[in-house]
């Protein structure tokens, strides 16, 4: 339980300097809320001298014209101040839930690749969603509910103790503490309920998406009801938590009006017993039974107000969560710009590993000289596309370390390094957009004209044309109304609009058909001329004319030098690329 609370008020002070920075307007906003308590508790007041100026006792002969106007103004000014504070806090809320939710969103952006290949996508937005939900619901219910209340039990008390005999208080008091103290302590155990609701909500999202996105895979295997059953399964828990949730409910719901009622029939029993008696007056009694309706109004509401303040907490917490996630790679404190139009990139004794028992590079050594070509070939699971993710920083060496131009990568900005390095990969992931928007990707701020010449120098333009809506054409989630061969021209064409220093080639055309990769490796040779190129490559035939050949075995170079040394050399090299002209004659 302390751990919780302790989590509630971790939660509450991440969100206090979001809503500072409007702390003018959080001022204003709690003098309106403390006005339109002081007008609501003044009603009842001035209901008590209309009621005992009309008392025939009194012998009223006139209207009190005067106490009904100041009845009247009193109601509304509690409503007008009620709503002005909310018109006054609103820039607040919404101004905190964005702020907040574009520091998540840009946070996501800087965690490693290694949390977001742990991921799950589906669950993680609706976590986002519901931790920007929570801050409102948060902020209008403490701010506009809790807080208003305790006032005015404040207030209330005080005018009772002050006029009438302590009776009156201490059954007041000791209702609403009763009150509470059940609401609180049966909501608490309710919160189970809804804990569970919310996760298999996640999971069950999270299955769907999943699901959804792997749809043909689903297909291949027929699988289609072992997918529904996964789904249901985690529906089925989630319905028979919603029910308990809702017979719960009811349960509470039921309790407080028990408690209620007990406290008014007392206390309505003790002011007519003051009016028989003659120490009180109707108008007392039309007070007394006033601020008790008043009180129980917003407490009715109390229970439903502490649960989804909870839930808001619990919610925004896993986003929180999120934001206290490491980001395993960071800039150091006075990281160097990266500005070169030529690269020279050296790896100097690199060791990695991704888990502590599993080393994937061991002593990796060499040199890409600006401006030359180097390949890395091997066997699937060489590490050879490690390399590549190291040189763009998505981890950091274990040991060793990887230099440009003379100068420790942990030592750039990263978003300069990033700026200096093109990749066309194996698998290109293109956003479910236009042709246009995936490549002007490359530099979003290109002209129509630079995003031309790229789609013809990476040779796409005709085809584009060819489609009915052109440049316009949607390539689905993925890209996948697309082929290899057009999604692979589209991320050419997006690498030379961002047209870097640096290249690298992860398996590029290992997808595609013979014909189209010759075409495609021509093109990636011409735009490769002149630039620092790491090509990574399982098909020998597509680096024969690389400066340098790198053959990997287990994280290790087993072999250097150029095509033709190599095949003399008769050893590892020479043996795959016999098997390779092998698969190729056969073909």
């Amino acid at each position: 339980m302390s751990q919780t609370r302790r989590n509630d008020w971790q939660t509450l002070s991440t969100l206090l300097p979001y809503l500072w920075q409007y702390k003018n307007r959080v001022v204003l906003a709690l003098s309106l809320l403390i006005l339109a308590k002081f007008a609501n508790v003044s009603v009842p007041l001035v209901l008590k001298e209309i009621v005992d100026s009309l008392d025939p006792k009194h012998m009223p002969l006139v209207l009190p014209l005067s106490l009904v106007l100041s009845y009247g103004a009193l109601r509304l000014c509690a409503s007008v101040f009620g709503e002005m504070r909310d018109a006054v806090f609103a820039k607040v809320t919404q101004g905190a839930i964005r702020k907040v939710a574009m520091q998540v969103f840009e946070h996501l952006h800087r965690l490693s690749l290694r949390f977001h290949l742990e991921r799950q996508t589906g669950g993680m937005s609706r976590d986002i969603d519901r931790g920007t939900k929570g801050i409102s619901f948060l902020l209008n219910f403490t701010l506009f509910n809790i807080l208003p209340t305790l006032v005015e039990i404040l207030l209330v008390a005080g005018i009772l103790l002050k006029k009438y005999d302590v009776w009156f208080s201490v059954i007041t008091f000791g209702t609403i503490v009763l009150y509470i103290a059940f609401t609180l302590g049966i909501t608490e155990w309710r919160m189970s309920f809804r804990r569970t609701m919310n996760d298999m909500d996640s999971k069950a999202n999270t299955r769907a998406v999943d699901s959804l996105l792997n749809y043909e895979t689903v297909k291949y295997f027929n699988n289609e009801r072992w997918e529904a059953e996964r789904y249901d399964a985690s529906l089925k828990v989630w319905e028979s938590a919603a029910v308990k949730n809702q017979v719960s409910l009811s349960f509470l719901n039921a309790g407080q009006a028990i408690i209620i009622a007990f406290g008014v029939t007392l206390l309505v029993g003790l002011a007519a017993d003051g009016v028989v008696k003659g120490t009180m007056t109707l108008g007392d009694l039309v007070l007394v039974n006033a601020f008790l309706l008043q009180l129980y109004a917003p407490l009715n509401f109390l229970g439903f107000v502490y649960r989804e303040i909870k839930h808001s907490l619990a919610d925004m917490e896993k986003m929180f969560t999120l934001m206290g996630q490491n980001a395993e790679v960071t800039d150091i404190k006075d990281a160097q710009l990266l500005a070169t139009s030529s690269a020279a990139i050296r790896f100097d004794q690199v060791d990695f590993s991704y888990e502590v028992n599993r080393k994937i590079l061991h002593a990796v050594n060499f040199e890409i000289p600006a401006g030359k070509t180097i390949a890395v070939v091997g066997s699937s699971g060489a590490g050879k596309s490690t390399l590549s993710r190291l040189l763009y920083r998505f981890y950091d060496v274990s040991q060793g370390a990887i230099s440009i131009n003379g100068m420790d990568l942990r030592q750039l900005n990263q978003i300069s390094l990033r700026a200096h390095i093109g990749i066309v990969p194996q698998d290109t992931v293109l956003f479910n957009d236009s042709i246009y928007y995936n490549i002007a990707y490359g530099q979003p701020k290109a002209s129509y004209d630079e995003v031309i010449q790229a789609a013809k120098s990476a040779h796409i333009y005709d085809f584009i044309l060819s489609l009915p809506e052109g440049f316009d054409t949607l390539v689905g989630e993925r890209g996948l109304k697309l082929s290899g061969g057009e999604k692979q021209r589209v991320a050419i064409a997006r690498t030379i609009l961002k047209n870097p220093p640096i290249l690298i080639f992860d398996e590029a055309t290992s997808a595609l058909d013979s014909r189209t990769e010759k075409a495609i490796q021509a093109e990636l040779k011409e735009i490769s001329a002149n630039r620092t190129t790491l090509i990574v490559a399982h098909r020998l035939s597509t680096v024969a004319d690389a400066d340098e050949i790198l053959v990997m075995e287990q994280g290790r170079i087993i072999e250097r030098g150029r095509h033709r040394e190599l095949l003399e050399l008769g050893a590892h090299y020479a043996h795959m690329w016999q098997l390779q002209q092998g698969d190729e004659d056969h073909h």
